[in-house]
């Protein structure tokens, strides 16, 4: 693949703050881009510290098939599986039930769906809403640490997180919400998904490009060739970024496409 076209570019986006706006509304301007590039032969795919069954619903109408979740733990490229990495397993059981005894809950992540170990929790209900998902985690009274969890949120205030990140170096712990943390492991990141994602394609590293908003976007965007932060990113995003464009609800990702030449 890419013989026929030496400049095909691979471009990942994150979802939430970058192709989708604060109220999750994908802009028009944002579909259009997107649709350019699939036109003009490049490969779109998407780069989340959500779960594939939490945005299904965009890949169809934006024609993805190809996406790094969960935060790099989870890679498919053409909807075929080319990288996972669970988290560890007695590090996560040890973890969720010092939480679970100091009233901060859990929820488990797989490929097809999420399990929490409380039945309520405001934290929980409060974070998990502002991502506006059609889906609610089932509350499982025992847990089934077998299975292979990808990420595991888990509800916790920034006064919390050092003890936990001292506690259990197993875990890179990334907040995402202020009562919520991504829990990847130890060394995960967008980054090494993506990293996956080129190997699959065989892209080389100066036709990756990659657009992001959050924390969980910075090792991304240090690492791929060319990074675009929004302008509605936090202050540190900016600042790993080669570039920054304006805010996703102002045609954000149209005029950072046409910043890097893209379109």
């Amino acid at each position: 693949m890419g013989q026929s076209m030496n400049n095909q570019a691979l471009i990942f986006f994150d979802i939430d703050g970058t192709l989708l706006d604060h109220d999750k509304k994908l802009p028009s301007s944002t579909k259009k881009a997107i649709e350019q590039l699939h036109a003009d032969g490049h490969i779109v795919a998407i780069a989340t510290g959500r779960g594939p069954f939490m945005y299904k619903k965009l890949r169809d109408e934006l024609k993805i098939n190809s996406f790094v979740s969960y935060n790099g733990s989870y890679v498919v490229i053409d909807g075929k599986v080319v990288y996972k990495q669970p988290l560890n397993k007695n590090a996560l059981i040890k973890l969720t039930q010092e939480g679970l005894e100091k009233g901060h809950p859990a929820v488990f992540l797989t490929p097809e769906g999420m399990h929490s170990n409380v039945e309520h929790h405001s934290f929980m209900e409060e974070s998990l809403a502002t991502l506006k998902l059609d889906v609610e985690p089932t509350f499982e009274p025992v847990i089934d640490f077998d299975q292979n969890y990808l990420q595991t949120l888990f509800f916790i205030e920034d006064k919390d997180e050092a003890y936990y990140k001292k506690q259990y170096p197993e875990f890179e712990f990334v907040r995402w919400h202020p009562l919520s943390v991504d829990v990847l492991p130890q060394g995960g990141s967008k980054a090494v998904g993506i990293q996956a994602a080129i190997e699959a394609l065989n892209i080389k590293p100066e036709h990756v490009y990659a657009f992001g908003d959050g924390l969980n976007d910075i090792q991304m965007l240090k690492t791929v060739h060319n990074s675009v932060a929004m302008g509605n990113g936090e202050p540190v995003v900016k600042e790993v970024a080669k570039y920054v464009t304006k805010n996703v609800d102002q045609d954000g990702i149209l005029y950072g496409l046409k910043m890097v030449g893209l379109l």
